[in-house]
């Protein structure tokens, strides 16, 4: 007896400095439904400064803040894994497999050493997010997941040649699905699924391939 296909769904996020919003689409690919949505806390709190810990590192001496952004860093690891982790598995329970990630980055600049991020402040907004991005991220493939990442600023114009759909008719889908699951239902919320929804196509498109 042939099985059944297992239904996929991804994990989208878009981080802000110390949280990020988190959504899980789930199949079919060309008009997914929402599983997950939640505001997600990576900055512990214990940590004095953990949500903008460049600002807090600027006011130490270089090797107290070396430490104090490992920590952060530490720290901000082991609560997206949490986070991710009760993630994967509410949509689990609901019948499907969480395999793939999306994360929206930066520009991906590389960032100089710490004591120049230091004394320069646009450089500590870049390095922040970077953190915690990178949290994210190597929460995403600690936890087996492959990760699809896209610069926010080209996420719109990627988003109909991976899908294959009109950005028409991926605004009227995001607009619908806004509907349908209620408030909150901002900008983040909506960017958080078009990057999963990214992942989830991306996914598909890999494994037709390996079929064929």
């Amino acid at each position: 007896m042939k099985q059944p296909s297992i239904q996929r769904a991804a994990v989208g996020f878009r981080v802000h400095s110390g949280w990020a919003v988190l959504v899980v689409p789930a199949e079919p690919v060309k008009k997914p439904t929402i599983l997950v949505r939640k505001h997600i806390e990576i900055a512990d709190a214990e940590i004095v400064g953990s949500k903008q810990p460049y600002h807090a590192a600027q006011e130490l001496e270089l090797s107290r803040a070396e430490k104090l952004i490992a920590s952060c860093v530490e720290a901000s690891l082991r609560l997206a894994k949490k986070e991710l982790k009760a993630a994967v598995d509410d949509a689990m329970a609901k019948g499907y497999k969480v395999s793939t990630s999306g994360v929206l980055t930066g520009s991906a600049r590389p960032l100089p050493t710490l004591e120049s991020i230091l004394s320069s402040h646009p450089l500590l907004h870049a390095a922040e997010g970077e953190l915690f991005r990178q949290a994210i991220m190597t929460a995403c493939r600690d936890c087996g997941l492959s990760v699809f990442s896209v610069k926010e600023s080209e996420v719109l114009v990627r988003s109909s040649s991976v899908l294959g759909i009109s950005e028409k008719d991926i605004q009227q889908h995001l607009a619908s699905t806004g509907e349908t699951v209620g408030s909150p239902w901002r900008q983040d919320e909506k960017l958080a699924t078009r990057v999963a929804w990214l992942a989830l196509a991306a996914e598909a498109q890999r494994k037709k391939a390996r079929v064929s």
